[in-house]
């Protein structure tokens, strides 16, 4: 009888982690110092925005992506508010927006020129003023146009239209403390909360009422962050009472008995599911302890593979689950663990990624004087894009606009094809070029002999080109250019003749063209193991 421990199978389970060349590294950036648990970093497929130590007030740093090295410290910077800035969060439907919440109560929004920054930038394109302390959250909506969140210090969280500056709701006396953490569903109809009384809460903000809540999620007293996933359920990441860290995973798909859809029902894709207002979040589906660390832990989701990536303040590594709908529900995969530690981390958008090199994730790890990108992959053979890695992901266009939103409208957001973003890798495309021009191009040595010598009596063309003259007699196709005629500008029937031949060589090249597709089709099967 054979005892082997057998191994779950997924595709996700040798997912490991690279970081870049020195070279490719972010160098002798002054990351912000200031005492409060954001990640100090925000990406997207256009720009990196850094949070940095600032004289006089607080100060942000908007790199293009493909300006890495060292920076100079006369780079400009984001530099309007008054006090330090607490989070930064780029508007998922515009790459040169930016929101930034600050310790002088405000909200500020950006627009990033399209090269970057030039000199430095002081004048926002409009400033939110509604909390009465620090800002430290700052969240778009997911699938409306110019809708932004954001909670303070006084516990009140604002959602508000940027396109016109004005207070959509006010959502106070839910908190009785500090809010920890704040995220949007999928579709953004609700978004859950973490909150310093240990309690996580889903709330809709349209109606401003807690429609479910679970007090002491996890125990321990230190900082808890809670995030929605794709199908409705919510992972946290905590502290238990013996200050070890936790995760957590809970349920909130199944209403109550005699809800107004019933028990139990199927979710829409992309859509949250309803919960009437009597639900509680009972106990966790799964709980996991990692460590006995103090960092609080990062969670980031990537809701097309259902993988979650924790990263921990202070650690030196990165550790992912992929969550399930089996037992035990959240899976460890594998740890990525390098030698510094990291005060902050950036999270790349699925569209920003490079599909042809299976790149599932990017992180951009913030040293104390650099940013760090890693790369995620998963190890393919094949060079071809792998579509059960990259279904479609949210696009740039929003789903709706603001006043919809606020009329009533959900929608999940608008998905796009990363296909288009595949670009197959510059060594194949030598390789399979090279050994084209060499099977399809170069005749063996004596036939080219033999079609270079023009037969006894025969007048040379003049000029012809080797290749020209050896590609038809290595094809046996119609006559070789080295054979043809003379044209004369008065003789009709020999211009005829060349029309002919210019026409039987164009059918042989578009033959040649199709046996090429139909070569390169069974090298990639060969590649990829199928004979």
């Amino acid at each position: 009888m054979s005892f082997r421990k057998v191994v779950r199978q997924s595709k996700f389970r040798h997912v490991f982690g690279q970081p870049v060349k020195t070279e490719q590294c972010y160098d002798d950036i002054r990351v912000s110092r200031v005492t409060w648990d954001s990640t100090f970093c925000a990406v997207n497929p256009a720009f990196l925005a850094i949070i940095v130590e600032a004289s006089g007030g607080g100060a942000f740093l908007v790199l293009p992506l493909h300006k890495t090295g060292r920076i100079d410290k006369s780079y400009p910077t984001v530099c309007g508010h008054t006090g330090p800035v607490l989070d930064i969060d780029w508007c998922p439907h515009n790459d040169h927006v930016i929101a930034s919440g600050s310790e002088d109560c405000t909200v500020m929004v950006w627009q990033i020129p399209e090269n970057g920054l030039s000199q430095p930038l002081t004048e926002p394109v409009v400033v939110l003023e509604g909390h009465s302390k620090r800002v430290g959250i700052i969240s778009w909506h997911p699938t409306a146009r110019n809708v932004l969140l954001s909670a303070g210090c006084d516990n009140v969280v604002l959602i508000w239209n940027v396109g016109t500056a004005e207070e959509l709701y006010r959502l106070e006396g839910l908190h009785p403390d500090l809010i920890y953490s704040v995220s949007w569903s999928r579709d953004g109809a609700r978004f859950c909360t973490a909150c310093k009384d240990k309690s996580v809460r889903v709330i809709d903000p349209r109606r401003g009422t807690v429609v479910a809540e679970k007090e002491r999620a996890h125990e321990g007293a230190r900082p808890m962050r809670a995030i929605f996933l794709a199908d409705g359920k919510i992972f946290t990441t905590g502290f238990s009472r013996m200050s070890e860290r936790q995760l957590a995973l809970w349920d909130t798909v199944r209403a109550t008995p005699g809800g107004p859809e019933g028990p139990c029902r199927a979710v829409p894709p992309g859509l949250t599911p309803h919960l009437t207002p009597q639900e509680n979040l009972e106990e966790p589906m799964g709980l996991q302890e990692l460590d006995s660390s103090n960092g609080a832990l990062l969670p980031f989701y990537d809701p097309d593979t259902n993988v979650v990536y924790v990263c921990g303040k202070g650690d030196s590594s990165i550790r992912y689950f992929e969550i399930t709908e089996e037992p035990p529900y959240i899976h460890f995969l594998n740890t990525f663990t390098s030698k510094e530690p990291q005060r902050g981390m950036g999270w790349m958008p699925k569209r920003g990624l490079d599909v042809s090199k299976c790149e599932i994730a990017r992180f951009y790890k913030l040293h104390e004087r650099k940013c760090e990108p890693i790369i995620m992959t998963v190890p393919r053979k094949s060079d071809l894009f792998q579509d059960d890695l990259y279904p479609d992901t949210a696009g740039p266009e929003a789903a709706m606009e603001a006043e919809e939103w606020v009329a009533g409208r959900t929608a999940g957001p608008v998905l796009v094809s990363l296909r288009q973003a595949y670009v197959p890798s510059k060594q194949r495309d030598l390789k399979v070029s090279r050994r084209s021009l060499l099977h399809e191009s170069r005749p063996p040595p004596a036939a080219a002999a033999a079609a270079a010598a023009p037969p006894a009596g025969a007048t040379t063309p003049p000029s012809t080109p080797p290749a020209a003259a050896a590609a038809p007699a290595r094809l046996s196709a119609p006559p070789a250019l080295g054979t043809l005629p003379a044209v004369h500008t008065g003789g009709g029937g020999r211009l005829e003749e060349v029309l002919q031949e210019v026409a039987a060589l164009r059918a042989l090249v578009a033959e040649q063209g199709h046996r090429i597709a139909r070569l390169e089709e069974q090298l990639s099967r060969l590649e990829n193991g199928h004979v």
